[in-house]
């Protein structure tokens, strides 16, 4: 039996190929919308992919299952149980077998996660009649469990009755020593405290995983539902596109590098600029009304909550590679409307005498001897949990998320604001919307609380 499992950083996505290369034959697994890693596997492996299975409709990224039958002419399936898919597919059903010459493949319906979440039961025939590994979609992670609310809050109650029942009573059946292999891992927003460990064993989980620890439902249901992961407003759009099916990448917009007059008619038109230079870069020339979301880990994740899905995107980058990256980040969530990128970059925009803006990034020291001035404010723009475990003494908190949702701090506009967060990455994305409200005089703390520190600068907790 062939096996391998692919990552997408960042966004935590698992991905799996199964098959055998005696029966030339294999299936992908909760595949990502750049198909090429599966494309080359099956080439190098001497396999023909004939299955694209989906192992629950997906929240966080587009799934690339209309994109490799285009290329493949594979058949795709996925579970219907409580949710309306609109695109030619193939039934999931409990207890359905799919046989690839050594491989063999039983789905089992588990929901909780999703109403038409699976998993996959794997069994390597040549090895044993034992199944081996088991596919557990958003079911079972590595250290967590998939968040049960994304379906709705009006079928909340029977998604956590559905969800305890899969953990606690369907895989009570199986053999400590099968492995668990997710579709989610660290830096996915579908579950809560998720290991960066990409596999496990059922066994270690139940002794580790403390979301599989409860004695009772009524505990379980307590803790699963005491908090959940912000929901970016990528997810209802992914939702909907995975529903109906995305478009395939041939009918998004051409690769298009804009001269400055043509980008300005763009803004002008409405268009989102991201600026995706790092931190410095945006600090010391940006184009008024950005927002700097740079390349880091969670890229994708953060352009989700910050700009509307659907929005018409131009972007700010430093070479043609950047622009293929940023646009492989973007349609991986869906946001296909990118119409082109600022070319000979930020330069060609300054030397057309075009405005630009900046955004000062203080240095500990700077910011170290302003602290008792009356005349600035420090704002801590971090997660309630990071400003709990440590923060600058005088600064105020004042989540990120509040920022995006529309909420400002209570400041004079002419103020001098310092904006910190973590690394400076956030201070960043949240002096940009800050700046066009009209917050003049804002700025951000360069590295965050992380150069403050290694700086030897207090903190409190």
């Amino acid at each position: 039996m062939y096996f391998n499992q692919i990552s997408v950083e960042g966004l935590g996505c698992l991905s799996y190929v199964i098959g055998c290369p005696a029966a030339k034959a294999c299936m992908v697994v909760d595949p990502k919308r750049d198909i090429q890693d599966y494309l080359d596997i099956a080439r190098e492996e001497g396999m023909r992919i004939t299955h694209v299975l989906n192992t629950h409709l997906h929240a966080d990224h587009i799934s690339g299952d209309q994109e490799l039958r285009n290329a493949t002419g594979a058949d795709i399936y996925i579970n219907g149980t409580g949710v309306t898919v609109d695109y030619e597919h193939k039934e999931l059903e409990e207890g359905m077998v799919f046989e690839l010459g050594a491989a063999k493949v039983e789905v089992l319906h588990t929901p909780g996660h999703t109403p038409n979440s699976i998993s996959l039961l794997v069994t390597d025939k040549v090895r044993s009649d034992e199944p081996e590994l088991l596919l557990t979609g958003d079911l079972l992670f590595v250290g967590d469990v998939g968040r049960p609310d994304l379906p709705g809050a009006e079928i909340l109650d029977e998604q956590v009755k559905n969800l305890y029942n899969s953990l606690y009573v369907k895989l009570a059946d199986f053999p400590d020593h099968l492995e668990v292999f997710p579709a989610h891992g660290q830096g996915s927003l579908c579950g809560r405290g998720m290991s960066a460990k990409k596999s496990s064993t059922l066994g270690f989980e139940r002794r580790a995983n403390p979301m599989l620890r409860f004695a009772s439902f009524e505990e379980f249901k307590a803790d699963v539902t005491s908090a959940f992961p912000t929901r970016p407003k990528s997810f209802s759009h992914i939702i909907s596109t995975n529903k109906a099916g995305a478009d395939l990448l041939d009918a998004c917009p051409m690769d298009k590098g804009l001269t400055p007059k043509q980008f300005e008619e763009m803004i002008r038109e409405g268009a989102v600029v991201i600026d995706a230079r790092n931190s410095a870069a945006f600090g010391g020339f940006h184009i008024p009304g950005s927002v700097n979301i740079g390349f880091e880990k969670q890229l994708a994740n953060w352009v989700g909550m910050v700009v509307e899905p659907g929005s018409d995107i131009v972007l700010v980058v430093d070479d043609h590679d950047d622009y293929e990256r940023m646009l492989v980040e973007l349609h991986r969530i869906g946001y296909d409307q990118v119409f082109g990128y600022l070319s000979g970059g930020i330069m060609a925009w300054l030397n057309s005498g075009r405005p630009v803006e900046q955004l000062e990034q203080s240095s500990p020291q700077q910011i170290f001897e302003k602290m008792d001035a009356d005349n600035v404010s420090i704002l801590d723009v971090r997660t309630p949990a990071e400003w709990k475990g440590a923060h600058i003494g005088v600064a105020e908190h004042f989540p990120l998320s509040d920022i995006l949702d529309g909420k400002y701090p209570d400041l004079p506009k002419e103020r001098e604001i310092v904006v910190a967060c973590g690394t400076g990455y956030r201070s960043n994305i949240a002096a940009s919307f800050m700046k066009k409200q009209g917050f003049a005089n804002v700025k951000s703390l360069a590295g965050g609380l992380f150069a403050w520190t290694n700086a030897g600068q207090p903190v409190v907790s």
